[in-house]
């Protein structure tokens, strides 16, 4: 067997585009991974094969960054030919090669049904992804649940208890602070760790700032007496407006603002013309998941996120 990238051969885009991927977890179309490639947002030296000694491609790993990407950021397809005897031991060597060639290890997004975990086949696809995601470094697990709004839902009522307006970068430094203390979702709770508060609120600055949504979007959520009670942060994906960041305050949690915060962002979204907007939350933040469904917002997948333990 021998590893590649497709930077490495001519014709190995080809091959990877044309490999018929068998398996329950949904697999990219050679359309679509075209279209990822033309977009630049697939690049022939993040797409690696596992090859034969006949050249038969026995599997494939497809990593996805933006367009202006240095790196890559996520692992967006992996796939072993049901055929193989050990996929555990040919997923990690392929995502070995592709860690060393980039010189990080990117985040694996695993895309399921919501009922995965029930289905004995794709359980047995999930385990040995697991395997090797945890072989090659990334050993920590977060399940997310993937939301997407429409207009049949309709827009949330405006609540009328807290007021929006543009902030400073400082303040929106002191809000993303704020609302980090005590937070249910996984990956803040992790890095809390291992940095800061201010460390974090700015890497998450910066994120937000990188992404295809503007930063006038932004909105800092108020009592009326001015009392910071959250922060709303409207953003997009390169393919639909996106919820990004939303938070309330310690003090200020309990009483249903995030359901305004979120109204906010969503009415902002279908202001601008949006058809879809998409969101993602822990399966584990209970309160955030019940103000999305209360919104309108529908459950379309589980999201598995593989990444490197900060605490690792």
């Amino acid at each position: 067997m021998r590893i590649l990238s497709a930077a490495a051969d001519p014709t190995a885009l080809d091959r990877a585009a044309a490999y018929a991927a068998d398996g329950p977890v949904a697999a990219l179309t050679a359309e679509r991974i075209r279209e990822e490639l033309d977009a630049h947002q697939f690049r022939p030296e993040w797409v690696w094969l596992a090859e034969d000694e006949n050249g038969q491609v026995l599997a494939r790993a497809l990593w996805w960054g933006r367009a202006d990407s240095e790196r890559p950021i996520a692992l967006d397809c992996l796939q072993v030919r049901s055929t193989v005897a050990d996929p555990v031991a040919v997923a990690t060597g392929l995502l070995d090669a592709g860690h060393a060639a980039f010189g990080t290890r990117p985040m694996y997004n695993i895309s399921l049904p919501a009922d995965w975990s029930t289905r004995p086949e794709l359980a047995e696809a999930v385990a040995w992804r697991r395997d090797a995601g945890l072989r090659s470094g990334l050993s920590r697990e977060i399940q997310r649940l993937r939301y997407e709004w429409t207009p049949a839902a309709g827009l949330p009522e405006i609540g009328g208890r807290l007021t929006f307006r543009e902030g400073s970068d400082e303040e929106f430094l002191e809000a993303f602070v704020r609302v980090s203390a005590g937070s249910l979702d996984q990956a803040t709770h992790d890095e809390l760790r291992t940095k800061d508060a201010r460390q974090l609120a700015e890497e998450d600055i910066r994120f937000y700032l990188d992404c295809p949504g503007e930063r006038s979007w932004w909105r800092l959520a108020e009592l009326p007496d001015g009392t910071l009670a959250g922060l709303a942060v409207p953003s997009a994906t390169p393919y639909n407006r996106n919820v990004g960041y939303l938070g309330v305050v310690p003090e200020q949690r309990g009483k249903g603002l995030i359901d305004e915060i979120l109204g906010e962002i969503t009415r902002f979204h279908a202001s601008e013309g949006a058809e879809r907007i998409t969101a993602t939350t822990d399966t584990t933040n209970v309160p955030m998941a019940a103000a999305f469904d209360r919104a309108g917002y529908q459950v379309t997948e589980i999201r598995m996120v593989l990444e490197v333990s900060e605490t690792a």
